[in-house]
Protein backbone atom coordinates (compact mmCIF):
# COMPACT_ATOMS: atom_id res chain seq x y z
CA UNK A 1 0.00 0.00 0.00
CA UNK A 2 1.49 3.36 -0.80
CA UNK A 3 0.00 6.65 0.95
CA UNK A 4 0.70 9.95 0.48
CA UNK A 5 0.81 12.43 3.65
CA UNK A 6 0.49 16.16 3.02
CA UNK A 7 2.09 16.75 6.90
CA UNK A 8 1.00 20.69 7.11
CA UNK A 9 -2.26 20.19 6.37
CA UNK A 10 -3.28 17.01 7.72
CA UNK A 11 -0.94 16.09 10.66
CA UNK A 12 -0.87 17.32 14.09
CA UNK A 13 1.14 15.94 17.10
CA UNK A 14 -1.95 14.09 18.23
CA UNK A 15 -2.30 12.26 14.68
CA UNK A 16 -1.78 8.44 14.59
CA UNK A 17 -1.84 5.24 12.59
CA UNK A 18 -2.66 2.35 14.43
CA UNK A 19 -0.17 -0.27 14.41
CA UNK A 20 -2.76 -2.75 13.75
CA UNK A 21 -4.24 -1.58 10.69
CA UNK A 22 -4.62 -2.47 7.11
CA UNK A 23 -1.57 0.30 6.46
CA UNK A 24 0.78 -1.05 9.13
CA UNK A 25 3.07 -1.90 6.33
CA UNK A 26 3.08 1.83 4.23
CA UNK A 27 5.50 3.36 1.43
CA UNK A 28 5.30 6.69 2.71
CA UNK A 29 5.89 9.99 0.42
CA UNK A 30 5.53 13.50 2.26
CA UNK A 31 5.78 17.22 1.79
CA UNK A 32 6.96 18.29 5.17
CA UNK A 33 6.27 21.23 7.23
CA UNK A 34 8.35 24.26 5.97
CA UNK A 35 9.05 25.77 9.71
CA UNK A 36 7.87 28.77 10.12
CA UNK A 37 7.37 30.26 6.90
CA UNK A 38 3.49 29.24 5.90
CA UNK A 39 1.04 29.21 8.26
CA UNK A 40 -1.31 26.30 6.57
CA UNK A 41 -4.09 26.49 9.10
CA UNK A 42 -4.46 30.52 9.11
CA UNK A 43 -4.98 30.09 5.12
CA UNK A 44 -7.72 27.44 5.73
CA UNK A 45 -9.56 29.82 7.60
CA UNK A 46 -10.61 31.58 4.28
CA UNK A 47 -12.60 27.97 2.85
CA UNK A 48 -13.25 27.04 6.16
CA UNK A 49 -15.94 29.77 7.08
CA UNK A 50 -17.91 28.78 3.62
CA UNK A 51 -17.56 25.12 3.84
CA UNK A 52 -18.28 25.51 7.52
CA UNK A 53 -22.05 26.83 6.86
CA UNK A 54 -22.96 24.59 3.66
CA UNK A 55 -21.06 21.04 5.50
CA UNK A 56 -21.72 21.49 9.44
CA UNK A 57 -24.92 19.32 9.07
CA UNK A 58 -23.09 16.98 7.50
CA UNK A 59 -20.00 16.42 9.06
CA UNK A 60 -20.55 18.13 12.83
CA UNK A 61 -17.44 16.77 14.23
CA UNK A 62 -15.60 18.36 12.22
CA UNK A 63 -16.98 21.89 11.70
CA UNK A 64 -17.84 21.97 15.76
CA UNK A 65 -15.70 25.36 15.91
CA UNK A 66 -15.62 28.80 14.72
CA UNK A 67 -12.35 28.38 12.48
CA UNK A 68 -9.72 26.20 11.46
CA UNK A 69 -7.99 24.25 15.02
CA UNK A 70 -4.16 25.99 14.86
CA UNK A 71 -2.74 24.85 18.30
CA UNK A 72 -1.11 21.61 16.96
CA UNK A 73 -0.69 22.45 14.09
CA UNK A 74 3.22 21.42 13.12
CA UNK A 75 4.66 24.68 12.31
CA UNK A 76 7.12 26.88 14.38
CA UNK A 77 4.43 29.41 15.20
CA UNK A 78 6.07 31.72 17.62
CA UNK A 79 2.81 33.64 18.56
CA UNK A 80 1.41 30.35 19.05
CA UNK A 81 4.11 29.29 21.38
CA UNK A 82 5.44 31.76 23.13
CA UNK A 83 7.96 33.14 21.30
CA UNK A 84 11.05 31.61 19.52
CA UNK A 85 12.55 29.31 21.32
CA UNK A 86 9.39 27.97 22.54
CA UNK A 87 8.55 27.53 18.79
CA UNK A 88 11.41 25.96 17.50
CA UNK A 89 11.54 23.18 20.08
CA UNK A 90 7.53 22.69 19.69
CA UNK A 91 8.43 21.89 16.09
CA UNK A 92 11.76 20.29 16.31
CA UNK A 93 10.03 17.37 18.66
CA UNK A 94 6.78 17.47 16.77
CA UNK A 95 8.91 16.59 13.77
CA UNK A 96 10.66 14.09 15.71
CA UNK A 97 7.85 11.96 16.96
CA UNK A 98 6.24 12.44 12.98
CA UNK A 99 9.30 10.60 11.91
CA UNK A 100 9.62 7.84 14.65
CA UNK A 101 5.82 6.60 13.98
CA UNK A 102 6.88 6.71 10.48
CA UNK A 103 9.90 4.24 10.79
CA UNK A 104 7.57 2.32 13.03
CA UNK A 105 5.26 1.23 10.22
CA UNK A 106 7.00 2.21 6.72
CA UNK A 107 7.74 -0.96 4.66
CA UNK A 108 11.38 -2.27 4.22
CA UNK A 109 10.97 -3.23 0.92
CA UNK A 110 10.18 0.19 -0.50
CA UNK A 111 11.93 3.67 -0.52
CA UNK A 112 10.57 6.41 1.42
CA UNK A 113 10.60 9.66 -0.34
CA UNK A 114 10.50 13.15 1.25
CA UNK A 115 10.27 16.50 -0.88
CA UNK A 116 11.59 19.16 0.32
CA UNK A 117 11.87 23.05 -1.25
CA UNK A 118 12.84 25.26 1.19
CA UNK A 119 15.67 28.11 0.71
CA UNK A 120 16.48 29.23 4.27
CA UNK A 121 19.72 30.27 5.31
CA UNK A 122 20.48 30.78 9.09
CA UNK A 123 24.19 32.13 10.44
CA UNK A 124 25.98 28.87 11.69
CA UNK A 125 29.16 28.38 12.96
CA UNK A 126 32.70 29.77 12.78
CA UNK A 127 35.45 27.19 11.00
CA UNK A 128 38.44 26.44 11.95
CA UNK A 129 39.01 29.44 9.21
CA UNK A 130 37.61 31.82 10.17
CA UNK A 131 34.90 31.89 7.61
CA UNK A 132 30.91 31.66 8.99
CA UNK A 133 29.30 28.73 8.16
CA UNK A 134 25.64 28.22 6.71
CA UNK A 135 23.17 26.35 8.00
CA UNK A 136 19.57 25.84 7.25
CA UNK A 137 17.05 25.78 10.22
CA UNK A 138 14.18 24.48 8.35
CA UNK A 139 16.76 21.78 6.62
CA UNK A 140 18.17 20.80 9.84
CA UNK A 141 15.39 20.05 11.65
CA UNK A 142 13.73 17.84 9.64
CA UNK A 143 16.95 16.26 8.24
CA UNK A 144 17.98 15.54 12.20
CA UNK A 145 14.17 14.62 12.58
CA UNK A 146 14.51 11.40 9.79
CA UNK A 147 18.36 10.52 11.09
CA UNK A 148 17.19 10.66 14.93
CA UNK A 149 14.13 8.29 13.87
CA UNK A 150 16.67 5.78 12.27
CA UNK A 151 16.39 6.47 8.39
CA UNK A 152 19.41 6.60 6.10
CA UNK A 153 18.97 9.09 3.25
CA UNK A 154 20.18 6.56 -0.20
CA UNK A 155 19.46 8.88 -2.69
CA UNK A 156 18.36 12.66 -3.70
CA UNK A 157 17.40 14.11 -6.98
CA UNK A 158 15.76 17.61 -7.83
CA UNK A 159 12.56 17.57 -9.51
CA UNK A 160 11.10 20.93 -11.40
CA UNK A 161 8.16 21.16 -9.18
CA UNK A 162 7.60 25.09 -8.76
CA UNK A 163 6.40 27.39 -11.73
CA UNK A 164 8.67 30.35 -12.32
CA UNK A 165 5.46 32.63 -13.45
CA UNK A 166 4.43 32.09 -9.66
CA UNK A 167 4.44 35.43 -7.16
CA UNK A 168 7.72 34.80 -5.37
CA UNK A 169 9.68 33.85 -8.29
CA UNK A 170 9.35 37.04 -10.12
CA UNK A 171 12.89 38.16 -10.42
CA UNK A 172 14.14 36.56 -7.53
CA UNK A 173 16.76 33.38 -7.02
CA UNK A 174 12.99 31.56 -5.37
CA UNK A 175 14.00 27.63 -5.50
CA UNK A 176 12.72 25.95 -9.22
CA UNK A 177 13.04 22.36 -8.02
CA UNK A 178 11.72 20.47 -4.76
CA UNK A 179 14.15 17.99 -3.70
CA UNK A 180 13.58 14.69 -3.19
CA UNK A 181 15.11 13.06 -0.23
CA UNK A 182 14.87 8.95 -0.80
CA UNK A 183 14.99 7.55 2.45
CA UNK A 184 15.58 3.67 4.21
CA UNK A 185 15.38 2.57 7.61
CA UNK A 186 18.92 2.43 8.39
CA UNK A 187 19.99 -1.05 9.43
CA UNK A 188 20.52 -1.49 13.13
CA UNK A 189 23.95 -2.27 12.94
CA UNK A 190 25.18 0.78 11.25
CA UNK A 191 28.85 1.61 12.63
CA UNK A 192 29.62 4.83 14.07
CA UNK A 193 32.77 7.01 12.30
CA UNK A 194 34.62 10.15 12.88
CA UNK A 195 34.62 13.36 11.58
CA UNK A 196 37.82 12.88 9.69
CA UNK A 197 36.47 9.99 8.43
CA UNK A 198 32.86 12.05 7.65
CA UNK A 199 35.15 14.78 5.80
CA UNK A 200 36.77 12.31 3.71
CA UNK A 201 33.92 10.82 2.20
CA UNK A 202 32.55 13.86 1.39
CA UNK A 203 35.81 14.96 -0.39
CA UNK A 204 35.56 11.71 -2.29
CA UNK A 205 32.16 11.18 -3.32
CA UNK A 206 30.57 14.81 -3.61
CA UNK A 207 32.46 16.15 -6.78
CA UNK A 208 31.22 13.20 -8.49
CA UNK A 209 27.61 13.92 -7.26
CA UNK A 210 27.63 17.30 -7.96
CA UNK A 211 29.09 16.48 -11.81
CA UNK A 212 26.35 14.21 -12.32
CA UNK A 213 23.66 16.63 -11.27
CA UNK A 214 25.39 19.34 -13.65
CA UNK A 215 25.00 16.72 -16.67
CA UNK A 216 20.92 17.12 -16.01
CA UNK A 217 21.42 20.63 -15.89
CA UNK A 218 20.08 20.92 -12.30
CA UNK A 219 19.41 25.70 -11.94
CA UNK A 220 22.61 26.77 -9.92
CA UNK A 221 19.69 28.06 -7.59
CA UNK A 222 18.62 24.63 -6.51
CA UNK A 223 22.45 23.18 -6.31
CA UNK A 224 22.82 23.85 -2.41
CA UNK A 225 19.87 22.51 -1.39
CA UNK A 226 20.36 19.76 -3.92
CA UNK A 227 23.91 19.00 -2.12
CA UNK A 228 22.47 18.18 1.16
CA UNK A 229 21.13 15.42 0.06
CA UNK A 230 24.73 13.28 -1.30
CA UNK A 231 26.01 14.77 2.00
CA UNK A 232 23.55 13.70 4.41
CA UNK A 233 23.47 10.17 2.58
CA UNK A 234 27.32 10.03 4.00
CA UNK A 235 26.35 11.47 6.90
CA UNK A 236 23.25 8.93 7.49
CA UNK A 237 24.50 5.82 6.64
CA UNK A 238 26.36 5.88 9.92
CA UNK A 239 24.76 5.28 13.50
CA UNK A 240 26.84 7.93 14.72
CA UNK A 241 29.64 10.83 13.55
CA UNK A 242 31.97 11.84 16.41
CA UNK A 243 33.93 14.37 17.11
CA UNK A 244 37.75 13.89 18.29
CA UNK A 245 35.90 14.08 22.00
CA UNK A 246 33.62 11.86 21.44
CA UNK A 247 30.93 14.37 21.19
CA UNK A 248 28.20 13.87 18.48
CA UNK A 249 28.62 15.56 15.69
CA UNK A 250 25.19 17.53 14.96
CA UNK A 251 23.17 17.84 11.89
CA UNK A 252 23.94 21.42 11.90
CA UNK A 253 27.67 21.04 11.97
CA UNK A 254 27.17 18.63 9.40
CA UNK A 255 25.25 20.90 7.07
CA UNK A 256 27.98 23.65 7.77
CA UNK A 257 30.45 20.73 6.61
CA UNK A 258 28.68 19.84 3.32
CA UNK A 259 28.48 23.43 2.18
CA UNK A 260 31.88 24.26 2.84
CA UNK A 261 32.49 21.14 0.64
CA UNK A 262 30.66 22.28 -2.10
CA UNK A 263 32.37 25.64 -1.69
CA UNK A 264 35.90 23.49 -2.31
CA UNK A 265 34.51 21.50 -5.05
CA UNK A 266 33.17 24.39 -7.29
CA UNK A 267 36.70 26.39 -6.62
CA UNK A 268 38.69 23.19 -7.26
CA UNK A 269 37.31 23.42 -10.79
CA UNK A 270 38.86 26.56 -11.33
CA UNK A 271 42.21 24.68 -12.28
CA UNK A 272 40.69 23.46 -15.72
CA UNK A 273 40.35 27.34 -16.62
CA UNK A 274 42.79 29.48 -18.59
CA UNK A 275 44.56 31.86 -17.17
CA UNK A 276 42.83 35.34 -17.15
CA UNK A 277 39.64 33.47 -16.83
CA UNK A 278 41.03 32.50 -13.19
CA UNK A 279 42.32 35.90 -12.73
CA UNK A 280 38.74 37.16 -13.52
CA UNK A 281 36.81 34.69 -11.20
CA UNK A 282 39.03 35.91 -8.30
CA UNK A 283 38.92 39.72 -9.13
CA UNK A 284 34.90 38.87 -9.51
CA UNK A 285 34.45 37.65 -6.28
CA UNK A 286 36.24 40.29 -4.71
CA UNK A 287 34.63 43.15 -6.73
CA UNK A 288 31.70 42.32 -9.22
CA UNK A 289 31.84 44.56 -11.99
CA UNK A 290 33.35 47.43 -9.41
CA UNK A 291 36.58 48.93 -10.02
CA UNK A 292 39.59 48.19 -7.91
CA UNK A 293 43.20 48.88 -7.12
CA UNK A 294 45.55 48.35 -10.27
CA UNK A 295 48.34 47.26 -7.54
CA UNK A 296 45.92 44.91 -6.20
CA UNK A 297 45.16 43.48 -9.56
CA UNK A 298 48.46 43.15 -10.51
CA UNK A 299 49.29 40.96 -7.51
CA UNK A 300 46.47 39.00 -8.26
CA UNK A 301 47.37 38.77 -12.01
CA UNK A 302 50.84 37.38 -11.57
CA UNK A 303 49.65 34.70 -9.04
CA UNK A 304 47.73 33.16 -11.93
CA UNK A 305 50.97 33.46 -14.02
CA UNK A 306 49.49 36.08 -16.26
CA UNK A 307 49.37 40.27 -16.15
CA UNK A 308 46.48 42.50 -16.06
CA UNK A 309 47.90 43.72 -20.12
CA UNK A 310 47.59 40.15 -20.85
CA UNK A 311 43.71 40.19 -19.13
CA UNK A 312 42.87 43.60 -20.63
CA UNK A 313 44.16 42.47 -24.54
CA UNK A 314 41.76 39.38 -23.82
CA UNK A 315 39.28 41.92 -23.37
CA UNK A 316 37.90 40.99 -20.28
CA UNK A 317 38.66 44.55 -17.98
CA UNK A 318 39.52 47.45 -18.67
CA UNK A 319 42.52 48.69 -16.82
CA UNK A 320 42.62 53.39 -16.25
CA UNK A 321 43.89 55.88 -13.91
CA UNK A 322 45.12 53.16 -11.47
CA UNK A 323 41.65 51.51 -11.47
CA UNK A 324 40.80 48.11 -13.07
CA UNK A 325 37.32 47.10 -13.59
CA UNK A 326 35.50 43.54 -15.51
CA UNK A 327 33.70 44.44 -18.44
CA UNK A 328 29.87 43.70 -18.03
CA UNK A 329 28.27 41.47 -20.47
CA UNK A 330 25.63 44.47 -21.54
CA UNK A 331 28.86 46.31 -22.54
CA UNK A 332 29.64 43.88 -24.91
CA UNK A 333 29.88 44.40 -28.92
CA UNK A 334 28.64 41.12 -30.29
CA UNK A 335 29.41 42.61 -33.95
CA UNK A 336 33.01 42.29 -32.91
CA UNK A 337 33.32 39.04 -31.01
CA UNK A 338 34.60 36.35 -33.61
CA UNK A 339 35.54 33.42 -31.33
CA UNK A 340 37.09 31.53 -34.54
CA UNK A 341 39.36 34.40 -34.96
CA UNK A 342 39.97 35.24 -31.73
CA UNK A 343 43.51 35.16 -30.69
CA UNK A 344 42.93 35.21 -27.08
CA UNK A 345 40.17 32.74 -26.44
CA UNK A 346 38.89 32.33 -22.85
CA UNK A 347 36.10 30.83 -20.90
CA UNK A 348 34.99 34.16 -19.28
CA UNK A 349 34.19 35.89 -22.44
CA UNK A 350 32.80 32.64 -24.23
CA UNK A 351 30.46 32.86 -21.20
CA UNK A 352 29.54 36.33 -21.19
CA UNK A 353 28.79 36.38 -24.89
CA UNK A 354 26.47 33.56 -24.39
CA UNK A 355 24.61 35.39 -21.77
CA UNK A 356 24.38 38.52 -23.65
CA UNK A 357 23.23 36.17 -26.58
CA UNK A 358 20.75 34.22 -24.83
CA UNK A 359 19.10 37.43 -23.64
CA UNK A 360 18.81 39.76 -26.70
CA UNK A 361 18.26 36.60 -29.40
CA UNK A 362 16.87 33.79 -27.30
CA UNK A 363 18.14 30.27 -27.30
CA UNK A 364 18.41 29.58 -31.02
CA UNK A 365 20.69 32.44 -31.02
CA UNK A 366 22.72 31.55 -28.26
CA UNK A 367 23.25 27.78 -30.21
CA UNK A 368 24.35 29.43 -33.00
CA UNK A 369 27.45 31.73 -31.08
CA UNK A 370 27.74 27.95 -29.04
CA UNK A 371 28.69 26.10 -32.34
CA UNK A 372 31.52 28.93 -33.11
CA UNK A 373 33.37 28.36 -29.55
CA UNK A 374 36.39 26.17 -29.07
CA UNK A 375 35.26 22.68 -28.03
CA UNK A 376 37.41 23.06 -25.06
CA UNK A 377 35.78 26.65 -24.20
CA UNK A 378 32.29 25.51 -25.03
CA UNK A 379 32.76 22.69 -22.87
CA UNK A 380 33.65 25.08 -19.84
CA UNK A 381 31.22 27.52 -20.29
CA UNK A 382 28.49 26.09 -17.69
CA UNK A 383 30.72 24.89 -15.40
CA UNK A 384 32.17 29.01 -15.22
CA UNK A 385 28.69 30.05 -15.66
CA UNK A 386 27.86 27.49 -11.73
CA UNK A 387 30.82 29.00 -10.00
CA UNK A 388 29.46 32.61 -10.75
CA UNK A 389 26.32 32.03 -9.34
CA UNK A 390 27.92 30.14 -6.29
CA UNK A 391 29.80 33.43 -5.99
CA UNK A 392 27.05 35.98 -6.47
CA UNK A 393 24.40 33.86 -4.19
CA UNK A 394 26.85 33.80 -1.66
CA UNK A 395 27.11 37.61 -1.70
CA UNK A 396 23.68 38.51 -2.25
CA UNK A 397 24.29 39.98 -5.76
CA UNK A 398 20.84 38.75 -6.82
CA UNK A 399 20.83 40.62 -10.70
CA UNK A 400 24.16 38.96 -11.58
CA UNK A 401 22.87 35.53 -10.19
CA UNK A 402 19.93 35.42 -12.36
CA UNK A 403 22.14 35.75 -15.53
CA UNK A 404 23.94 32.90 -14.57
CA UNK A 405 20.90 30.53 -13.39
CA UNK A 406 19.20 31.64 -16.71
CA UNK A 407 22.24 30.26 -18.68
CA UNK A 408 22.43 26.66 -17.50
CA UNK A 409 19.14 26.28 -16.96
CA UNK A 410 18.48 27.28 -20.79
CA UNK A 411 21.63 24.80 -21.26
CA UNK A 412 20.40 21.40 -22.54
CA UNK A 413 18.08 23.40 -24.84
CA UNK A 414 20.90 25.84 -26.52
CA UNK A 415 23.00 22.12 -26.83
CA UNK A 416 19.67 20.61 -28.60
CA UNK A 417 19.63 23.65 -30.78
CA UNK A 418 23.22 23.64 -31.13
CA UNK A 419 23.29 20.17 -32.54
CA UNK A 420 19.90 20.13 -35.44
CA UNK A 421 21.72 23.47 -36.68
CA UNK A 422 24.86 21.34 -37.51
CA UNK A 423 22.56 18.70 -38.54
CA UNK A 424 23.83 16.19 -36.06
CA UNK A 425 21.10 13.90 -34.74
CA UNK A 426 19.94 14.33 -31.17
CA UNK A 427 19.40 12.52 -28.66
CA UNK A 428 15.60 11.73 -28.69
CA UNK A 429 16.07 11.53 -32.86
CA UNK A 430 18.60 8.72 -32.56
CA UNK A 431 16.42 7.02 -29.70
CA UNK A 432 13.40 7.48 -32.14
CA UNK A 433 15.70 6.48 -34.90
Amino acid sequence: MCIHLDIPCSLTRKSTLPQDSPASRLTLSTDPPYYDNIGYADLSDFFYVWMRRSLRDVYPDIFDTMLVPKADELIASTHRHGGKAEAKDFFESGMADAFRHFRSFVSHDYPQTVYYAFKQQDAGFMKSDGARAVASTGWETMLASLVEAGFGIVGTWPVRTEGGSRMNAQGTNALASSIVLVCRPRPQDAPATSRRRFLDALRAELPGAIAEMKTGSIAPVDMAQATIGPGMAIYSRYSAVREAGGAPLTVRAALGLINAALDEVLAEQDAHLDRETRFAVDWFAQYSYGAGDFGQADVLARGKNTSVESVELAGLVEAARGKVRLIHWKEYDPSGYDPEQDKRPTVWEGCHHLIERLNHHGETGAAALYNRLPGDIAESVRDLAYRLYHICDRAGWAEDALDYNALVTSWSEITRLAASQQGKPTQDEMFDN
